[in-house]
């Protein structure tokens, strides 16, 4: 996965300057981004604040390492049945 160049502290200052009464295509222009990944960390980050955008990326990565181990377990289990299926 793309590593975004701005943290979700810049995020979040970029969406509340859009807040306080600036466009998005000002803002967009003024930062480098698209309006498609504007509209995309609003739909994300719209509303949060800063600890809150930590804590949904804490529970993202948290997210993604139990189905990792998940998708072993299931892997182990399906190997397991698989020996005790064959006669010897």
């Amino acid at each position: 996965m793309k590593r975004s160049r701005f943290s979700e502290e810049q995020i979040i200052g970029i969406l509340k300057e859009h807040q306080a009464g600036i466009t998005a295509t000002d803002l967009c222009r003024k930062h480098g981004i698209s309006d498609a990944t504007f509209y995309t960390w609003r739909k994300k980050y719209g509303g949060m604040e800063v600890s809150e955008a930590k804590r949904l990326k804490a529970l993202e990565e948290e997210n993604a390492k139990l189905k990792r181990l998940l998708a072993e377990q299931m892997m182990d289990v399906a190997t397991l049945r698989e020996m005790l299926g064959k006669n010897f």
